[in-house]
């Protein structure tokens, strides 16, 4: 994604309070950790979190028919990974590509394309939202993320679980950057959330997350990873949870 994060914000509704009213300068700087705004927008999050968890409790997000899909998925983000490894990968038809399971999981794995494609699937239609503004509705299909998990057995530490990804979105002094998402363990379990490997009907296009993307259906379009590697399962986090989050966008992006 590349929107500005004070969109993220307007949609949250935090831009509401009458000293973020006062201009726009006032979100410069949200990036570093010890900003005093930032502290308080994430204290915010935390609450919208809760809040909205308690309201939505596990209820589906609206599912739609395919009459409904109208125009091609548009993509979101980096639409082909320029890194060697996934060019590599991408050339063989993933023969070579394994998705692994670890952390605080009593089973770590190491699955191939073949194998997620061979377990139980589900196939949804669903809208996706974007933190810019615009929506789209595709079907996706795929293999439920809590049959993985319960392949992999979490632990009783289990709390959160990340997602790691093959693009590099961010290459610097100080190295190369990765995206990487998290959802707790509840929106990790929900029946929705699956990794998917189809869209549309027919495999999952490079532009749109191939060969694995997660789908979070009650969550903005940047908390679903594509092009994924890896799935750590973990008690705590151990940073702002994301990619985007990092750089002020909110962790709990539910709609």
């Amino acid at each position: 994604m590349t929107a500005d994060p004070t969109r993220r914000l307007l949609l949250g509704g935090l831009l509401a309070t009458p000293a973020l009213l006062s201009g726009c300068k006032v979100l410069d700087g949200l990036s570093a950790v010890d900003h005093p705004l930032r502290n308080v927008m994430e204290g915010a999050n935390r609450l919208t979190h809760k809040a909205q968890q308690l309201a939505a409790g596990d209820a589906l997000a609206p599912e739609y028919t395919r009459a409904d899909i109208r125009q091609g998925m548009r993509p979101n983000g980096t639409t082909n990974p320029s890194d060697a490894d996934y060019q590599a990968l991408a050339a063989n038809a993933w023969t070579d590509w394994r998705l692994t399971v670890s952390g605080a999981v009593e089973r770590p794995l190491s699955l191939s394309l073949a194998e997620l494609m061979a377990m139980p699937s589900r196939t949804q239609i669903t809208r996706h939202d974007c933190v810019e503004g615009w929506s789209c509705i595709a079907e996706w299909t795929g293999v439920p993320l809590s049959h993985v998990l319960s392949l992999a057995r979490p632990t009783s530490k289990a709390r959160f679980v990340y997602f790691r990804s093959m693009d590099t979105i961010e290459r610097g002094l100080s190295g190369s950057i990765r995206y990487w998402e998290s959802h707790d363990l509840r929106d990790s379990l929900h029946p929705q959330t699956i990794l998917a490997y189809g869209m549309n009907g027919v495999a999952l296009p490079v532009r749109n997350g191939a060969p694995l993307r997660l789908r979070v259906e009650r969550q903005l379009g940047y908390k679903m990873a594509k092009y994924l590697s890896g799935i750590e399962v973990v008690p705590a986090l151990s940073d702002k949870g994301g990619y985007w989050e990092e750089r002020g966008y909110d962790w709990y992006a539910g709609l």
